[in-house]
């Protein structure tokens, strides 16, 4: 939850890098939390619920994206190639699950050596 909170209070930070940890956790519990609205909402007639929740972070979604992608040393404008279907999602994914680079580039140092939130 705490890396879930740090993207939160990071709201629309687009500088910098995150760690793999930070992207993945964050994605997992905003999953959680949709799908929790989503049958929520479906059994008291407010299906609604869902759609205010992902509007609400769909700002810290992209900028926790791009902060993944430059711990890769690429630019942000990558997470555009999700939008080619079936092929660019699964690019787009490869990226995001790689490693990030050890040495500083031109986004930032290492966020492995800069303390840990969770």
């Amino acid at each position: 939850m705490d890396w879930y909170l740090a993207v939160l209070k990071n709201y629309a930070g687009f500088s910098g890098r995150a760690r793999r940890k930070e992207y993945w956790m964050f994605t997992l519990i905003s999953f959680v939390i949709s799908l929790v609205l989503s049958i929520v909402g479906g059994l008291i007639g407010a299906d609604f619920l869902s759609y205010i929740y992902a509007v609400a972070i769909l700002i810290p979604t992209l900028a926790v994206g791009v902060r993944r992608l430059h711990d890769t040393s690429r630019s942000g404008w990558w997470l555009l190639i999700g939008l080619i279907p079936l092929v660019g999602f699964i690019i787009l994914i490869v990226f995001l699950a790689s490693e990030g680079k050890q040495e500083p580039n031109q986004y930032g140092t290492n966020p492995k050596l800069a303390p840990q939130v969770g």
